[in-house]
């Protein structure tokens, strides 16, 4: 049930289910362990897809820390290329997030679980996309525009890199 999972479930509910008892607390830990398995795959792509996104700049910031756009110059526009598709990608990956969020909270499990937690007064089990989901819309919104100017730099910075390499070394 919820106060097996830990965190703010187990403070808020004293670790069981205190409306909860017999044949009512079996269907709510039955519900919530099927809702949970029917936001997992969903959850673990998010994090996946997430992970990956966290790993790009941290190479981008490697390669500039060993000058490598210096050498090869030709490394921002393959960098710029590479914004370009990740801005471009994240807009339907954030689309498929909310379709199988909304379709998650659409299902009958979801429905019988907001009414199984509503009939005995507890708050919060609506079936309605919640904060961190909001959150990570906006994230997304925030990183697709990030990426888009993270491709801006990366031409002027090959533009800047071009023209300093042909200026005369002065000593």
């Amino acid at each position: 049930g919820l106060p097996a999972l830990g965190g703010i479930y187990y403070y808020q509910y004293g670790g069981s289910y205190s409306g909860f008892s017999g044949a009512d607390g079996e269907r709510a830990q039955q519900l919530d362990q099927r809702f949970y398995l029917l936001k997992l795959p969903i959850a673990r792509a998010a994090m996946a897809v997430g992970g990956c996104l966290l790993v790009f700049p941290c190479i981008l910031i490697l390669l500039g820390v060993l000058q490598v756009p210096w050498r090869f110059p030709a490394w921002l526009l393959v960098e710029c290329a590479l914004d370009i598709a990740i801005a471009v990608g994240t807009v339907p990956a954030l689309y498929y997030f909310f379709h199988s969020m909304v379709g998650v909270y659409n299902s009958s499990v979801c429905k019988e679980r907001e009414q199984l937690y509503q009939s005995k007064g507890y708050q919060g089990f609506s079936c309605s996309l919640h904060g961190a989901e909001v959150a990570v819309g906006l994230l997304g919104c925030m990183a697709t525009v990030a990426y888009l100017l993270s491709a801006v730099l990366a031409v002027r910075g090959y533009r800047a890199v071009c023209q300093q390499k042909q200026k005369p070394v002065q000593l």
